[in-house]
């Protein structure tokens, strides 16, 4: 691999499988290896449309190749625009961003594979957000495509943030879950003094996805999401409700595994709402049940993992969720429950800033999917990179060689 000085500001953008926006983080990172230091310098949020957050929902479940095309680049120019916004937040110009690390936009993500004739069951994941059009708005050399790789070695290409959390979480005395409440939900166990290898990490089920489906059906789009918990807080769970989500074949599989939007998006919350009516449930309490659910499916989780655990640490949207935050500390009791926020980061920005870790270490030649938790064969570089139009100058440069 060239070499590249190491220390770099880059920029991570993630959109998640709610489809409402672009989240943008700009770090510092310096170091190599495992021995990085990431400090946040700016994040900011850059929200779709409306009517572009319907169109990229719709895609997800049906849509047309057309519309995967022009969308594809449609969002490309807004994960640029994210980019762009962010480093001007810090009071930077481009110039001075070295890379970007994009996630883009998850529409289909199917890691059991389907089964095709003479080749056997193939895995696949598709995320858009051309990564081209990214670097070319920016000027700034764009890391993309970063499940892919590890699919093609037999990974489910999910999740990716566990080799992050490591980075960052370790303790060298206290067992530690990184509990992740985006769209998904999924956990992290890092061991006490524990190495990459000794990290075991897998999806557990839903986090926001059915919560927010729920209330944006109930609502006729007006909203869309149960902000702060506050109606769940106001319903009773439904002990019958409860025992059949928690039924779901999805958790009875060992890791390791991952799920999206084809098990727990719009089909899945239709069914609730079916259920809702029949048994004359008010909305409250669907979403007190399913806030429970979801808590439950995260503790349920602790079967796969090593007995020890001393603390929970709360990330990704999920964690401003009040009265989800009280299911788990509930189901976790005596274990105290943490948000990112009280070890001083971001809960909503944290998925872009391990983006943005993610690409600083494929362009310095690290292998970043961790194959115990992902089911990959071996370690693999992660993601495509698209040169910038102005750096950095290292990416051209043959190593030993004259520029």
């Amino acid at each position: 691999m060239v070499p590249i000085e190491c220390r770099m500001k880059v920029v991570g953008l993630m959109s998640g499988t709610s489809g409402d926006g672009v989240d943008a983080a700009l770090v510092d990172i310096r170091g190599a290896g495992l021995a990085l230091r990431v400090t946040a310098l700016a994040f900011a949020p850059t929200p779709y449309p409306a009517d572009l957050q319907r169109r990229v929902l719709h895609l997800c479940s049906g849509g047309s190749v057309a519309e995967a095309c022009h969308l594809n680049a449609v969002l490309g120019e807004w994960f640029a625009r994210a980019a762009l916004r962010v480093i001007k937040k810090a009071g930077l110009n481009p110039a001075e961003v070295e890379l970007i690390g994009s996630h883009g936009q998850t529409i289909q993500h199917l890691p059991q594979g389907i089964r095709e004739r003479g080749l056997g069951p193939i895995r696949s994941t598709l995320q858009i957000a051309e990564p081209a059009v990214i670097a070319e708005r920016t000027g700034i050399a764009t890391v993309a495509d970063f499940r892919p790789r590890d699919i093609a070695a037999g990974g489910q290409g999910a999740p990716l943030t566990p080799y992050v959390h490591y980075l960052l979480f370790r303790h060298a005395t206290r067992s530690r879950l990184v509990v992740n409440l985006g769209g998904i939900g999924n956990v992290t166990h890092l061991p006490a003094g524990g190495s990459l290898s000794t990290v075991r990490a897998f999806d557990t089920g839903p986090g926001n996805m059915v919560l927010d489906g729920l209330v944006q059906r109930l609502t006729n789009g007006r909203q869309t999401m149960d902000r702060g918990g506050r109606r769940a807080a106001q319903g009773t769970v439904d002990a019958g409700l409860l025992a059949e989500l928690l039924a779901h074949p999805f958790l009875k599989q060992p890791p390791p595994k991952s799920t999206g939007r084809e098990t727990f998006g719009e089909p899945f919350v239709a069914r609730l709402l079916a259920t809702m009516r029949k048994r004359r449930l008010t909305a409250n309490d669907v979403l007190a049940t399913c806030s429970l659910f979801t808590a439950v499916t995260v503790s349920s989780a602790r079967r796969w993992l090593g007995p020890s655990l001393d603390e929970v640490i709360v990330a990704g949207g999920g964690a401003r969720n009040r009265t989800l935050l009280g299911d788990l500390a509930a189901v976790f009791e005596p274990i105290p429950v943490r948000t990112l926020e009280e070890i001083g980061w971001d809960s909503k920005a944290f998925e872009a800033v391990a983006f943005a870790v993610l690409a600083y270490q494929t362009l310095h030649g690290k292998c970043a999917n961790v194959p115990a938790v992902t089911g990959a064969t071996h370690p693999v570089l992660l993601g495509t990179i698209v040169p910038g139009t102005r750096g950095p100058r290292s990416l051209f440069r043959r190593t030993g060689g004259k520029s």
